[in-house]
């Protein structure tokens, strides 16, 4: 079924239930039945496969939100982009054709310039830092955003996407200058491409596709990407040496339809608040768990690690005026609220 298929649309209902059958059995054994029908049904749409830990941990919200409205509610999951790709997806939600969806800072960023400041580059040091923003007030700041100018409802628990590294085939990065002149392949997202820039790196835009065949003959210089991505493509075939960056942190945030989050009886809007954030909070773990495997995997292949100072980056990204134009775009009180957690950046 292709993605301008689905995008918008509802699957046959044998699809649905073969669908329900398969994902339901990746979290838990069973999902508990009721005998009666539930009287709201949701639809979430995301893009990751099956065995990706954000499907099974929504697989798993998604029982509980059914065992503890005693089958009053129920959640359908569809996963690989089959209600549509990411942009699309947000469409919907807007326009009240699809209740639920996980979207990256990245891609809530397409619609809401400011959804992209926890991407700040270089902006968080670890996870400490990030979790302490994303649960206080960085996090409160986006929401209301969220809700007010995109008009969706997002869970208080940012879900994790991970911090992004930069791999090379020759050259170690262990400083600013090291970058200068590297051709990286990078999303074509502006504030990709900037970042890059800023270090005097040369951003090449191209699909994920044709990376490793640039990569192998020397088209480019190396990526930036997260570590299970790095594991999964198997670049260690074309990449042999992983500066640890930590360079840019993103999350997902759970967001419903607003059309959708005001039919629920505040009962439901708690349970499903609950599972969730509950939820959420376990795929954090999940995606370090799997950063860590995939660092194992990687040297294992042959590939070194190296650590990098975060601070001496920091310090060319002001001089080049980077984090200056950050602040004018995202505006004083969402750059207040992260350095609060970030110290002094502009």
């Amino acid at each position: 079924m292709s993605m301008q298929s689905t995008q918008g649309s509802h699957p046959t209902r044998k699809h649905a239930l073969g669908r329900r059958a398969i994902v339901a059995g990746l979290a838990t054994p069973f999902l508990p039945r009721f005998a009666r029908a539930a009287e709201f049904t949701w639809r979430i749409g995301h893009s990751a496969p099956v065995d990706f830990p954000l499907h099974v941990r929504l697989i798993e919200a998604v029982g509980t939100i059914a065992s503890r409205s005693g089958g009053q509610m129920a959640v359908e999951v569809y996963p690989s982009s089959e209600l549509g790709t990411p942009i699309g997806l947000i469409a919907q939600l807007r326009a009240g054709t699809l209740d639920a969806a996980p979207l990256t800072n990245q891609v809530l960023a397409t619609n809401l310039a400011v959804a992209a400041l926890p991407m700040l580059g270089f902006a968080f040091t670890g996870y400490d830092q990030v979790w302490a923003a994303m649960d206080g007030g960085v996090g409160v700041f986006l929401r209301n955003q969220i809700e007010q100018r995109l008009g969706l409802f997002s869970m208080q628990r940012s879900w994790d996407f991970g911090f992004h590294q930069i791999t090379t085939s020759a050259k170690t990065i262990g400083s600013v200058a090291d970058l200068d002149g590297l051709r990286l392949r990078t999303p074509p997202e502006v504030d990709f491409i900037d970042l890059l820039q800023a270090l005097k790196a040369r951003p090449v835009t191209m699909p994920l596709s044709a990376m490793e065949s640039a990569l192998a003959s020397g088209a480019l210089d190396g990526q930036e990407s997260v570590l299970p991505l790095v594991k999964a493509a198997a670049l260690f075939k074309v990449q042999s040496r992983c500066a640890l960056t930590n360079h840019i942190w993103d999350g997902q945030w759970l967001c419903v339809s607003g059309q959708s989050w005001a039919k629920l009886p505040a009962k439901l809007q708690e349970i499903v608040t609950a599972a969730f954030n509950e939820s959420g909070l376990a795929h954090r773990q999940d995606t370090v768990s799997a950063a860590s495997a995939a660092r194992t995997e990687l040297e294992s292949q042959g590939m070194s690690f190296n650590a990098t100072d975060p601070s001496a980056f920091r310090k060319a990204l002001g001089t080049t005026g980077y984090y200056a134009a950050w602040q004018k775009k995202v505006g004083d009180a969402g750059w207040n609220a992260l350095e609060k957690y970030t110290g002094r950046l502009a």
